[in-house]
C-alpha cells in the first residue's frame, strides 16, 4: 500500500477572491495542497523551491506562477517570497467584462503550458503597480461595487500577464482563436469523459481535422495532444497524491479497463503508472 502524504484542501475564500502582499514571507508548506480556486503568485524576490503536480521550479526574482484550481502545490523549504498572491473563483471572474475572457483562457485553460512566466522589468514594474492597486483596493471598507471595482483592477493584470505570454497573439484568426478557446472550456470539464478529437469537434460543429489544425496554430500542440495531455496531468495527481487502486483511477478517468489506461499511460509517459507512483514511494512521499 502506498503511503499516502496527507493533502490540505484550500478552504473557503470570501466572495471567491483573495489578495495578500507577501514582504520576505516564509511560504513553506508542511503538506501538499489542492488548489480550489485559481492563484497568482507575483514574485518580485525570492528563494525556494515550488512543485506544482510533479513538475519542480526554483523561485527567483521576476516572475509569475500561475496555478489552477484542481492542481497540487508544495512550497520546500526553505522558501521565501516578496510580491503579491491572488486568488479567485469562477465565479468572481464572471464580474469581470467579457472582454477579458480570452486573457483568462490563454492563461489558464491550459496552465500546465503556462505555468511560470518571465516578465521584463518594465513589465515587472507596470505589474506590480496594479497589484499593489489591487490590494489597496481590497482592504479599503466595503462599499457598494467595489467586488466590481477589483474584477476590473483583476481583469487588467490577466490582460497584461497575457501579453506577457503571448507574442504572436494577433496572427491568429479571431474565429478560430474563439473555437480554441470554446474547445478549451469542454476539455476543462468533459476530460473524464471525452477522450477522442472527434467527440469534442462534434461538440463544436466542426471536424477533427479542423479542430486539430487550429489547436496546432493556437497551442503548438494538436488536438489530441492537449486531450491526452489533460487526461495523464489528472493520473499522475491520483497516482503520486492517493492510495487509489490503478483500476479506481483507470474507471474515474473513463478507461473500459485497467490494461487500457496502463497502456495509454505508459505510451504518454514511457514509464507504467505502477513504476511511476513507486517513484514517490522511493523517495519517502
Amino acid at each position: 500500500m502506498k503511503p499516502v502524504q496527507e493533502i490540505l484542501i484550500e478552504q473557503t475564500i470570501t466572495d471567491s477572491f483573495f489578495i495578500d502582499r507577501l514582504e520576505n514571507r516564509v511560504v513553506n508548506t508542511d503538506f501538499p495542497n489542492r488548489l480550489s480556486y485559481h492563484r497568482i503568485i507575483f514574485v518580485e524576490g525570492g528563494t525556494g523551491r515550488l512543485t506544482v503536480d510533479d513538475s519542480f521550479f526554483e523561485v527567483k526574482n521576476s516572475e509569475v506562477f500561475l496555478l489552477s484550481k484542481g492542481q497540487i502545490y508544495q512550497f520546500e523549504t526553505p522558501s521565501v517570497v516578496s510580491g503579491y498572491i491572488v486568488s479567485f473563483g469562477d465565479c468572481f471572474w464572471e464580474k469581470t467584462p467579457r472582454s477579458a475572457s480570452n486573457c483568462k483562457a490563454v492563461l489558464f485553460n491550459n496552465t500546465i503550458a503556462n505555468q511560470r512566466l518571465l516578465p521584463n522589468d518594465s513589465e515587472m514594474n507596470e505589474l506590480s503597480l496594479l497589484f499593489t492597486t489591487l490590494l489597496n483596493e481590497y482592504e479599503m471598507p466595503a462599499y457598494t461595487n467595489q467586488q466590481d471595482a477589483m474584477a476590473a483592477y483583476l481583469k487588467i493584470i490577466m490582460i497584461k500577464l497575457a501579453n506577457v505570454k503571448m507574442t504572436n497573439e494577433d496572427t491568429f484568426d479571431s474565429q478560430d482563436y474563439l473555437l480554441y478557446r470554446k474547445f478549451m472550456d469542454l476539455l476543462s470539464a468533459q476530460y473524464q469523459n471525452y477522450h477522442a478529437v472527434s467527440d469534442y469537434a462534434k461538440m463544436l460543429n466542426i471536424t477533427a481535422r479542423r479542430l486539430s489544425d487550429l489547436c496546432k496554430r493556437c497551442s503548438k500542440k494538436n488536438a489530441k495532444e492537449m486531450i491526452n495531455g489533460q487526461i495523464i496531468a489528472e493520473a499522475k495527481r491520483s497516482l503520486q497524491f492517493s492510495s487509489s487502486p490503478v483500476k479506481e483511477i483507470a474507471c474515474q478517468l473513463n478507461f473500459n479497463t485497467p490494461e487500457q489506461f496502463s497502456h495509454f499511460f505508459k505510451k504518454n509517459t514511457n514509464i507504467s503508472p505502477a513504476d511511476y507512483r513507486n517513484q514517490f514511494i522511493s523517495i519517502g512521499l
